[in-house]
């Protein structure tokens, strides 16, 4: 039970990110009037929240000795192709953590934040929602035994 849980739990995570970084995206190339600019910190929010649940649960599948067991992930190919696939979003989410940090921080000080970096960031997030899917596509290889020696 509880490994279709953790299996569950971050399938969800998946899901969760793709909607959230897609709504990043779509916000940010909208009005970013006060209501544009809460869509665009919900959204990262929600973005921050699929990554700690990815992390989260990916650790305990990979070294919780319940799933397939961490040798069988660390020989497949398709496994660090995933891997490197999430270190690239993460990678990509550094210049926007810090963006939306200040602009949380103008926000909540009553300020309007530097909507200059607003485009590029609406691309950055563009690139992590189709990294996301590639994502999916090696996670369900993956589970159908693809990249096994």
């Amino acid at each position: 039970m509880l490994r279709w849980l953790v299996a569950a739990a971050h399938l969800l995570g998946l899901g969760i990110g793709l909607g959230a970084v897609w709504a990043r995206a779509r916000a940010l190339r909208g009005s970013l009037d006060s209501t544009g600019i809460r869509h665009v910190l919900t959204a990262d929010a929600w973005w921050g929240v699929a990554a700690a649940t990815w992390v989260g649960t990916g650790l305990w599948r990979l070294l919780g000795s319940f799933e397939k067991g961490s040798a069988y992930y660390f020989q497949n190919h398709v496994f660090w192709t995933k891997m490197a696939l999430f270190g690239l979003i993460l990678l990509l989410e550094l210049r926007p953590i810090m963006i939306f940090t200040r602009w949380r921080r103008d926000v909540a000080r009553g300020a309007t934040p530097d909507l200059t970096p607003a485009a590029r960031l609406a691309r950055i997030s563009t690139i992590q929602a189709v990294l996301v899917v590639l994502m999916v596509l090696a996670a369900t290889a993956m589970a159908r035994g693809f990249g096994t020696r």
